[in-house]
C-alpha cells in the first residue's frame, strides 16, 4: 500500500512528461483496438453483402468468380444460362422464390443489371436489411431505370433525368435510340447495389433488337413504340438468386443443379463463397494488424525511455529512499509499479477514446462506406490485447528497474558535474 502512494505521488510529481507518455500509449492502444473493430466490421460487413439468399446459379466456372460478377458486378460470365434452365429450375419444388440477373452493359463506367421487381424484395443485405428507396419508386415502365446511390451521387442524377445505355464494359457505341428514364433512387447501402444501374429484363433485350453478335444492324432502327409490341421473353440470363423453402433441401439443391444434364451449371452458397473470397482479399488486415502492433510497441519503447532517461534525475530521490530503509528490490518494484499504473490508466484512456470515436464516427462511417461499426463490449481478443500491453508495460520497464537496482546509495549522493 505503501509502495502504491509512493509511486502514485512520483507520477503526480512529473505529471507533464508522465501524461504525455500515457497519452501517447492511450493512442497507440486505441487505434489497436480500432483497427480491430474496423476490422472485424469490415469482414461482417463483407459477409454480409448478401444475406437470406441460400444459392446464387451461373454458368459452370469457379465460385468465387460467379460471386464476383453476379454479386459485386467484377468480371464477366464465363457463359450465360439459358431461359428455358431458368424456367425449370424455378418449376422445382424446393424452391420458394428465384430472381434472375443479366449482366453485359453499361452507363459510364457502371454496371447495368436486368432483373425484375422481386429482386428489390428479395435482395437482402447485413443480417436482412431490405432495400429501401431514398426518391422515387421501382421501373413499372419498360424504360424506367432505378440507380444506386453512388451512381447518383457520383452523376448528379435525380429522378427524372434521361439515361443512355452503353453497349458492353468498355464501348464508344450506346443505345442512343432508347434511351431510359431514371424511376427511383436507392437508398446507400454499403454493398455492390449502390454502383448499379438496374432495369428491367425486358429493358435489357430491348435495347438489343437493332443488335445482332455485338453490333448493330446497319440501317435498321425500331421505334419504341414497336419494341413495346414485341415479345422480350429474354433467351439467356447472366445468374439467378434462389431462395428455398427449407434449409435442409440446400444442398440437395446445389448437388441437382451442379449435374443439371441440359447445361453445365455452377449453384454456390454466397456465405461460402464470400469467406473464401475473404481469404484472398483479407490479406491486408494482417497489414493493418502488423502496423498497430509496431504503433504499440513503439509507445511502450518510448514509455521506456522515459522510465530510463528519468532515473539521471530521480537518482537524489532513490539515495533518499535507500536510505530510510528502502531494499534496492523496493527501487526496482517502485520503477515497475509506476510502469504498470501509466499502462493501465493508458489503457482506459485507449477506450474511452476507442468507444468516443465509434460512437461520434459511426453514422458517418456507415453512410459514407457502408461499413457497420457496432458499439460492443470488448471482445476476448481485444481483452487479451489489454492485458498484453500492461504485461509488456511491466517488462519494458524491466530494464529500467534492474539500472536503479544497482546503483548504490553514495552513487544518488554524489554531486555530478
Amino acid at each position: 500500500m505503501i509502495l502504491l502512494r509512493l509511486a502514485l505521488r512520483s507520477l503526480i510529481a512529473r505529471r507533464l512528461t508522465v501524461g504525455l507518455t500515457i497519452f501517447a500509449v492511450a493512442l497507440s492502444v486505441a487505434l489497436f483496438l480500432g483497427v480491430e473493430k474496423v476490422r472485424t466490421g469490415a469482414k461482417a460487413s463483407f459477409g454480409d453483402t448478401i444475406s437470406e439468399t441460400d444459392l446464387i446459379v451461373g454458368a459452370r466456372s469457379g465460385s468465387v468468380q460467379l460471386l464476383l460478377y453476379s454479386v459485386f458486378r467484377i468480371g464477366n460470365a464465363t457463359n450465360n444460362v439459358t431461359w428455358e434452365s431458368y424456367q425449370d429450375i424455378a418449376a422445382r419444388p424446393e424452391v420458394e422464390w428465384i430472381v434472375p440477373i443479366s449482366l453485359g452493359d453499361s452507363h459510364r463506367q457502371f454496371r447495368v443489371m436486368g432483373t425484375t421487381t422481386e429482386y428489390f424484395e428479395r435482395y437482402k443485405y447485413r443480417g436482412g436489411r431490405s432495400l429501401e428507396f431514398a426518391e422515387g419508386r421501382a421501373f413499372d415502365v419498360l424504360f424506367d431505370a432505378v440507380i444506386g446511390a453512388d451512381v447518383a451521387a457520383s452523376l448528379g442524377y435525380a429522378v427524372g433525368d434521361p439515361l443512355v445505355v452503353a453497349h458492353g464494359l468498355a464501348s464508344f457505341a450506346n443505345h442512343d435510340n432508347q434511351p431510359f428514364r431514371v424511376a427511383g433512387i436507392l437508398a446507400k447501402t454499403g454493398t455492390p447495389v449502390d454502383r448499379t444501374v438496374v432495369v428491367s429484363l425486358e429493358a435489357i433485350e430491348a435495347i438489343h433488337v437493332d443488335w445482332q453478335g455485338g453490333a448493330q444492324i446497319p440501317g435498321q432502327v425500331t421505334s419504341p413504340d414497336e419494341i413495346r409490341q414485341m415479345d422480350l421473353t429474354p433467351g439467356a440470363i447472366t445468374a439467378a438468386m434462389i431462395g428455398v423453402k427449407s434449409r435442409l433441401q440446400i444442398f440437395a439443391l446445389q448437388r441437382s443443379i451442379n449435374q443439371y444434364p441440359e447445361e453445365p451449371l455452377l449453384a454456390v452458397l454466397p456465405g461460402v463463397a464470400l469467406q473464401e473470397l475473404w481469404g484472398i482479399v483479407g490479406i491486408a488486415e494482417t497489414a493493418l494488424i502488423g502496423v498497430s502492433v509496431m504503433v504499440v510497441a513503439t509507445a511502450l519503447l518510448g514509455m521506456a525511455a522515459m522510465i530510463f532517461s528519468g532515473l539521471n534525475e530521480r537518482r537524489r530521490e532513490m539515495a533518499i529512499l535507500r536510505a530510510v530503509g528502502a531494499r534496492p528490490l523496493t527501487i526496482m518494484g517502485l520503477l515497475m509499479l509506476e510502469a504498470v499504473l501509466m499502462a493501465l490508466i493508458a489503457v482506459l484512456l485507449g477506450i474511452a477514446l476507442l468507444y468516443t470515436g465509434l460512437w461520434a464516427l459511426r453514422p458517418y462511417v456507415d453512410t459514407a462506406f457502408g461499413l457497420y461499426l457496432p458499439i460492443e463490449p470488448l471482445s476476448s481478443r481485444e481483452g487479451i490485447v489489454v492485458i498484453g500491453v500492461i504485461l509488456a508495460a511491466a517488462l519494458t520497464s524491466l530494464f529500467p528497474a534492474l539500472r536503479a537496482y544497482r546503483l548504490s546509495l553514495s552513487d544518488g549522493m554524489t554531486v555530478r558535474r
